[in-house]
């Protein structure tokens, strides 16, 4: 079996992989991109792209229901989950294509399909193949985690990957976690048509979120249709005449199909890590701050290491062990603050720290706005006045954390992160001029309403004050 050498090979080929593999490209080194499944990976296949269609999808159907809030005669959708999922998996299709195989080769990666396997820290198999390289990348990703429920095993269910494979539209669905997939999969489904009960064993939904985002986002679910058992941990799941009975916070509830939502784990079984001298455990490959593994040469990224596991965040920390791997110095990539959006209607975004981590490492430092999207004018001629912005800060206008509930908060948080990031402070938000009417004129509302409460505080404020009757 001759080797085929590289300079980098790439073990994964998900958002970390892709962006790994087109960096190291451009940077003129040759490269390997091994994956033992669909080059994409959860992302484009069974996570974010599948999921955001199927929202749309949902999203369409409740909104003709709801038509008669714009003057427009209501409709009831009729709905073939089939179409449905035929138009989802279109969509996979398009973003799939520029990262085939194919489209990738024309680049310049040389890729290789199958399971790889260490044989020594320089060298792997992938099938026939034996590969070698000076440096190596781990991408490896993540997969459902399948909780310790009795009996379990003996009935069928579905998770984030095999949802997609559904013929038919569950007549009564339980969803089994109440997280970012889980809510954004139960609202879907249930907008579709489908009966949905969520267990959570947490005393709400979204128990990372802002209390108020787990009532906001809980209400909107329960008008939906959206049944709710609020701590409740599944104990006892059987099937019996067809049906799947699950015991859970001492009462039994039945449905035709179960969704199982608790988590991810990181994939690293089947490598040989071991061969390599690689440090790992269940809870993920150790790395240290510029992503670098118990063997300098050999990186991971993304959801293998264990840490935030966000597409955006996998993608941001490919690019950056190409850095540290393939140029002088090192920087970190390993971040405190990740931002994330869930993608139920109404989205939620979130930067930084929440009131609670505020005020627990601030104290009485630690000063809050929230500001209504009813006081939006963009929100109010759409009809989407449901949400706010949530923003912590300092009393001298260093942001500490933003949370946004709306319709728009994914592309509405941008700025703050940008902000953040810049350490910019809240003032220089106000005096940047937003467009009107858009729904990103909350931001500069909020901004505004605590800059003028900060000039007219104190000895400041009553300079200001006395200034201000000078004038007349």
């Amino acid at each position: 079996m001759a080797n085929q050498n590289y300079d980098l090979i790439i073990i994964g080929g998900g958002s970390a992989g892709l962006t790994a593999a087109g960096f190291a490209v451009q940077l003129g080194k040759k490269v390997a991109l091994v994956e033992k499944d669909r080059l994409g990976g959860d992302c484009t296949w069974t996570g974010c792209v599948p999921s955001k269609a199927l929202v749309k999808s949902a999203k369409v159907a409740h909104d003709m229901r709801h038509a008669n809030r714009y003057g427009v005669g209501p409709a009831e959708p009729v709905i073939d989950i089939r179409a449905v999922l035929d138009h989802v998996r279109s969509v996979v299709d398009q973003v799939y294509q520029p990262e085939s195989p194919d489209a990738l080769r024309a680049e310049g990666v040389d890729v290789h399909l199958g399971q790889a396997s260490f044989v020594d820290p320089h060298t792997i198999t992938v099938g026939e193949a034996r590969l070698s390289a000076h440096r190596f990348l781990i991408a490896t990703g993540a997969h459902p985690f399948i909780p310790p429920i009795d009996g379990l095993d003996s009935v069928d269910y579905l998770t984030y990957e095999s949802i997609w494979d559904l013929e038919s539209l569950p007549k009564r669905l339980v969803v089994i976690g109440g997280g970012p997939i889980g809510c954004e999969l139960a609202q879907a489904l249930c907008r579709l048509g489908a009966g949905v009960t969520l267990l959570e064993d947490d005393t709400r939904i979204l128990p990372q979120e802002e209390p108020e985002v787990s009532a906001l986002i809980q209400q909107q679910m329960a008008e939906d249709g959206v049944e709710f058992r609020l701590n409740s941990r599944a104990q006892r799941i059987w099937k019996q005449d067809g049906e799947i009975h699950i015991v859970a916070g001492g009462q039994e509830l039945t449905g035709d199909a179960l969704l199982l939502s608790v988590g991810r784990r990181p994939t690293v079984d089947g490598l040989d890590l071991e061969q390599a001298g690689i440090e790992y455990s269940s809870r993920g490959i150790a790395v240290n701050d510029q992503l670098r593994t118990s063997q300098r040469h050999i990186y991971a990224a993304g959801d293998c290491t264990g840490g935030y596991q966000f597409t955006h965040y996998a993608g941001f920390q490919g690019f950056m062990a190409v850095r540290n791997a393939l140029l002088p110095g090192a920087a970190t990539a390993v971040l405190d603050r990740v931002p994330s959006a869930t993608f139920t209607d109404p989205e939620i975004a979130h930067v930084g720290l929440t009131e609670a981590q505020a005020s627990e490492k601030y104290g009485d430092g630690a000063v809050v706005c929230s500001w209504p999207m009813e006081r939006v004018d963009r929100a109010i001629t759409e009809g989407d006045t449901a949400g706010f912005i949530k923003i912590v800060h300092r009393p001298d206008g260093t942001i500490l954390g933003v949370t946004i509930a709306n319709s728009r908060a994914g592309e509405m948080i941008q700025e703050w992160i940008l902000a953040m990031d810049r350490r910019m402070k809240i003032g220089e938000l106000v005096n940047s001029l937003h467009i009107y009417p858009t729904y990103s004129m909350a931001s500069q509302q909020a901004a505004l309403h605590i800059k003028v409460g900060q000039m007219l505080t104190g000895t400041s404020g009553r300079i200001i004050r006395g200034l201000a009757r000078l004038m007349r």
